[in-house]
C-alpha cells in the first residue's frame, strides 16, 4: 500500500480514528507543536484531542505538501472552497477557501456537493480506502477477517495491553460510554491473568501416538499409604 491510502492507515491506528474521522481532518486540525490532533463532529457531534504519533509525522507533513499543490491550483483557477460545517459556512462563507480549513486527505478530482450541490473538492472517499486496504490484505496472505476498523479496534487493544486505563482509552475512541470501551477487553482477560494450562506444568514429554501407554502421574503417591489418592477433588 502505497500513497495517501497508506497515511490514512497509520493514522486509523497511530490514532484511533474512525475511517470518517480521519478523511475529514482538515489542515487546522494538526498541531505539530504540541503533537495533537484534533477530532472535530466525532461520533456523537463532539470534538476529542488524540495524540499525533512522532512516527507519522513525516508523512502528514507530505501529504500536506500534497494537498496545498491541490488548494493553490483551486485558488488560481477561482475554484469554490471545500465544504463547511453549516453555521461557520452562514457565517463565514470565504472560510472554505483558506488554507487552514483544506482538507488533509483531498480527492484528486472535483465532484458535486450532495447537499449544496456545488462542484467543489470532497476529501477522499472511504471506498477508495477500503480498496486499498482489501487489496493488502490479500497480498499478505492473510486469511482472517481484516477490515479498515480493524485497525481503530487493534488501536485500543494495544493500549490496554500495555497498560493504559480505559477511561483514558474511553476519551481517545470518543465513546461516550465505557461499556462500549469494555469490549476491547475480552482478548486480554486470560493473557492478563497469566494462568497456565496444567498440560504445560507436567514435566513429561506425552508420545505422539499415545495408544494404551499409560502417563506417568504428576505427583507421586504418599509413603506408606499405597492405596491413598494424594490428589484433591
Amino acid at each position: 500500500m502505497e500513497g495517501e491510502a497508506a497515511v490514512v492507515c497509520k493514522v486509523l491506528y497511530g490514532c484511533g480514528l474512525r475511517l470518517a474521522e480521519a478523511l475529514a481532518l482538515r489542515v487546522n486540525d494538526l498541531d505539530f507543536e504540541r503533537n495533537l490532533i484534533t477530532v472535530r463532529s466525532g461520533k456523537g457531534g463532539k470534538d476529542r484531542l488524540v495524540m499525533l504519533p512522532v512516527s507519522v509525522m513525516p508523512d502528514l507533513r507530505m501529504q500536506l505538501a500534497r494537498s496545498r499543490t491541490l488548494w493553490e491550483q483551486d485558488r488560481a483557477l477561482q475554484r469554490p472552497g471545500v465544504a463547511m460545517p453549516h453555521a461557520l459556512a452562514v457565517k463565514y462563507p470565504r472560510r472554505g477557501a483558506t488554507w487552514g480549513w483544506h482538507w488533509v486527505f483531498p480527492a484528486d478530482h472535483l465532484s458535486d456537493d450532495p447537499i449544496s450541490g456545488i462542484h467543489r473538492r470532497h476529501h477522499l472517499y472511504p471506498q477508495t480506502i477500503q480498496r486499498h486496504v482489501h487489496k493488502a490484505v490479500i497480498a499478505a496472505g492473510i486469511d482472517a477477517p481484516v477490515s479498515v476498523h480493524t485497525l481503530r479496534h487493534s488501536f485500543a487493544t494495544h493500549l490496554l495491553q500495555s497498560g493504559v486505563d480505559i477511561r483514558t482509552v474511553q476519551e481517545l475512541l470518543g465513546h461516550s460510554d465505557v461499556s462500549t470501551t469494555m469490549i476491547y477487553t475480552h482478548v486480554l482477560r486470560f493473557a492478563a491473568t497469566a494462568v497456565a494450562s496444567p498440560l504445560d506444568a507436567l514435566a513429561v514429554t506425552i508420545p505422539s501416538s499415545v495408544g494404551d501407554t499409560p502417563l506417568p502421574s504428576a505427583r507421586p503417591r504418599a509413603r506408606g499409604n499405597p492405596g491413598s489418592n494424594p490428589l484433591p477433588g
